[in-house]
């Protein structure tokens, strides 16, 4: 039989097997899995190379105002950055403005992505202004396949929720199916922190750190908790940092309670002693939650291990560090931490950074694909289109050289950020190739696939 490619010789990596085998695409999607007899067909050779499914992100903003800001990455070079780290899926966050139908948010950020990415890509709605009135709005969203709202505890006056606005969001989840998501951190807590500081004349970015302590997000963690369990229904974490915050989630796992949580490759590579660097060099790290203490990413190693965590996403929301005549950059807080924006770039570096992992034996394999894109799949109604190598779902396919070393700078990445978190690390591994839907996107360093092939997916709402 005719296919339009046969990937040949990989060493195909699942959630839960590792094998060798051939790939064959037809029309975008994935055809067979095995021995393929590929005389007729266009071949990949893939001998020595891991084939992984798309890596898939279910935490990214771009082009997203705040605080006086907008990232540094648009959809064009955020999803550049994706596909060049080997993420195929995005799940960014449209945001609605208080007394803003949730409707008009997302029509905006169609508009910001619609032709102008390199991936696919679909919305998570944030939500910050939720009256009585406009709880059935959701219903209308999960429909539009928006099936997941993002909620805060912190930031006063920007995003921040009330316990009541919360649960009843997550109330109306038990009828339209969708998942709350929860930033969580006592903002009002962290508010007097943060006034106290600066009255004292604590001003660098390492205030930033220090007046967002661990306790503020597992008290906010476990008050979310509560609220789920109150409501009935399951509730996902984002970008988890802190080890007290992971316990709780923990506890609620144990009790069967459906609670869910990501972290992020920041705080397993990174630490509170960036914030230590020289300067305002510490600003580069300035991301909420922050950075944690030395010692406390062993904490989330052992929780990716036992299935406490359940994904590895981003939280990208790159700021430059330089101001220019059209975006300011992170000093604008030069003179005050708490104007600094928060956020960080990471799209490009995820999957690598995980990788890494795999070869120093942190992680199997096996567990990285769960990790980095069966599980967000399966938790955010993406799964069985995206997420597997398996017959019949898109043929997102990552091809890693094992063999190969990747040192990570921002004169070589894809980001429009002027910096990279990670600068100076080398990782074991080299993403070799990246097919979207059967198309060859990336080959080693080049863009080969169209930057604009990226389409909406309309995510599923949950069965139960």
């Amino acid at each position: 039989m005719s296919y339009d490619l046969v990937i040949k010789d990989a060493t195909v990596v699942t959630a839960s097997d590792s094998f060798k085998a051939d790939i064959a695409i037809e029309k975008g999607k994935i055809a067979a899995v095995g021995k393929i007899d590929a005389r007729d067909s266009k071949t990949f050779n893939a001998k020595g190379l891991a084939a992984v499914p798309g890596g898939i992100d279910v935490h990214t903003h771009f082009d997203m105002p705040f605080m006086g800001a907008t990232t540094a990455d648009d959809f064009r070079t955020g999803s550049a950055a994706a596909i060049f780290g080997g993420t195929t899926t995005v799940v960014d966050f449209a945001i609605q403005k208080r007394g803003e139908a949730l409707k008009k948010a997302l029509d905006t950020w169609h508009e910001k992505a619609q032709g102008k990415s390199a991936v696919d890509y679909a919305f998570h709605m944030i939500v910050v202004d939720l009256p009585e009135n406009r709880v059935k709005e959701m219903d209308a969203m999960v429909k539009e396949g928006v099936s997941s709202f993002k909620l805060f505890m912190a930031y006063p006056g920007i995003f921040m929720s009330d316990d009541a606005t919360i649960f009843r969001a997550l109330t109306r989840t038990k009828e339209n199916g969708g998942m709350i998501c929860m930033h969580a951190e006592n903002g009002g807590v962290i508010d007097v922190l943060v006034q106290k500081a600066l009255a004292e004349g604590k001003i660098e970015p390492k205030y930033h750190a220090l007046t967002r302590p661990m306790s503020a997000e597992a008290e906010a963690t476990r008050r979310a908790i509560a609220l789920a369990d109150m409501a009935g229904v399951p509730i996902y974490f984002v970008h988890l940092s802190a080890g007290d915050a992971l316990d709780e989630v923990r506890r609620a796992r144990e009790r069967g309670q459906a609670v869910f949580a990501e972290t992020c490759p920041q705080y397993l590579y990174l630490s509170y002693e960036d914030y230590e660097r020289p300067g305002f060099e510490g600003a580069k790290f300035v991301m909420s939650p922050p950075l944690r203490p030395k010692g406390n990413e062993e904490r989330l190693w052992k929780g990716l291990l036992r299935n406490d965590l359940q994904v590895v996403s981003t939280d990208h929301c790159s700021f430059c560090m330089k101001a220019t005549a059209v975006k300011p950059g992170k000093e604008l807080g030069k003179k005050d931490f708490s104007k600094i924006p928060n956020g960080a770039p990471g799209v490009e570096t995820r999957m690598l950074l995980l990788w890494d992992a795999v070869q120093k034996g942190r992680l199997t394999a096996n567990r990285f694909v769960e990790l980095t894109s069966t599980s967000p799949a399966k938790l955010f109604g993406l799964y069985p289109k995206k997420g597997h190598l398996s017959p019949g779902a898109d043929a997102d396919i990552v091809l890693i050289d094992p063999k190969k070393k990747t040192t990570i700078t921002a004169k070589k990445h894809h980001s429009a950020a002027d910096y990279n978190p990670y600068e100076g690390k080398t990782v074991e591994g080299a993403i070799a190739a990246v097919f979207l839907r059967g198309e060859q996107m990336i080959s080693g360093d080049a863009m080969t696939g169209s930057a604009k092939r990226g389409q909406f997916l309309k995510r599923a709402a949950r069965s139960s």
